[in-house]
């Protein structure tokens, strides 16, 4: 199949990264192969096999569906002008049209939504009752922060026995928002990663997240969404977590780090700042070191060694039980510290104190 768009040397007169070609089916529709593959060529189209759904992220959330958010929540104002915000709803149906225009020779899977903090009011009419009086109708209801995700299942690999389907998400969270003011840019965060299907941790790196979107309307943002997703380096990304697997490190060496990153938050701000971030917190690095001797994918081997692909799973893993907010933040450090801890047991500084 030719393909119906590609990259542009200027985007000075245009709104999107790349030129629409008359074949495409009509003015809006775009149509290119996987991001970064050539579609004879790509190594990671397979027929997917159906797996149990498991949740991508725990803490507080729960799961709901699109007609839920769509039917029976209310949508926050901002209180000066009274403007209505753009709902979780719009940012998910935005994120799924895009991506289903982006894969559309691809199967697109519908989204797993999951939401935390909700929001409870009454309607006016209401006002006056009795709890115990209240019907459905009397209630209102929304939640302040939501995260979804959008499985292309048929863009895969596996890794050391891992499945890693193609992802798509986002998060959007009120409580960053000023609701309290006149409506202005609102924020988002969108990525592209892989989700490993074994344990459904999300696998996020820093080239695949926009970790700030800010926008007026549901149009930029399919603007900005579509961007990430082009200029997203699949394959890239695949080589970077695949060579993981050829550095592994001690029970003393994973000890030494977990330690040192206790050690890490409570260090003079001085000498943080000369570190690289870590934003796991002690919580987290306790569920990671239980999960080393334990863990029945991830664990340490009988040398009680363990790969850097494993401890990258381990903080993934972890990672679970942050708040919607902080998810992507911490998926996208999980990578770096990964890599970065695999480097200094070859020698490099820049991680050395994690595990002199």
């Amino acid at each position: 199949m030719e393909q119906a768009i590609r990259p542009t040397e200027s985007h000075s007169n245009n709104v999107l990264p790349f030129t629409l070609y008359e074949d495409a089916k009509d003015d809006t529709q775009l149509l290119i192969p996987s991001p970064s593959f050539d579609q004879e060529e790509s190594p990671f189209r397979e027929t997917p096999e159906v797996q149990p759904r498991k949740p991508f992220i725990e803490a507080n959330t729960r799961e709901v569906n699109l007609y839920h958010l769509k039917n029976d929540c209310i949508t926050p104002v901002f209180s000066k002008d009274n403007e209505v915000t753009i709902s979780h709803n719009q940012f998910i149906e935005a994120a799924w049209e895009c991506t289903q225009r982006l894969f559309r020779g691809d199967a697109v899977d519908n989204p797993e939504i999951r939401v935390s903090h909700i929001v409870k009011g009454r309607t006016p009419e209401a006002i006056h009752k009795e709890v115990r009086e209240l019907t459905d109708e009397d209630k209102t209801i929304y939640y302040e922060r939501m995260m979804f995700c959008i499985e292309i299942p048929s863009v895969t690999e596996v890794i050391d026995g891992c499945r890693l389907n193609l992802t798509v998400g986002g998060v959007r969270a009120y409580n960053q928002e000023n609701l309290y003011s006149k409506k202005g840019f609102e924020k988002f965060k969108v990525f592209i990663g892989f989700k490993n299907m074994v344990c459904c941790n999300m696998c996020v790196a820093t080239d695949g997240l926009a970790e700030e979107i800010r926008v007026t309307n549901t149009q930029e943002l399919t603007v900005k969404m579509t961007e990430l997703i082009v200029s997203y380096n699949a394959r890239r990304h695949l080589e970077r977590m695949r060579a993981l697997l050829n550095t592994s490190m001690s029970e003393s060496q994973f000890a030494q780090m977990v330690g040192k990153a206790r050690l890490y938050q409570f260090l003079p701000p001085a000498q943080r700042k000369q570190l690289p971030e870590f934003e796991f917190t002690d919580c987290q690095l306790n569920t990671i070191a239980r999960a080393y001797y334990n863990d029945p994918a991830f664990a340490c081997d009988t040398r009680k060694e363990i790969d850097l692909w494993r401890v990258f799973n381990l903080f993934t893993g972890a990672n679970k039980s942050s708040y919607i907010d902080s998810f992507l933040t911490r998926s996208s450090n999980a990578m770096s510290f990964a890599e970065g801890m695999a480097k200094a047991l070859l020698g490099e500084q820049q991680y050395g104190w994690f595990v002199e």
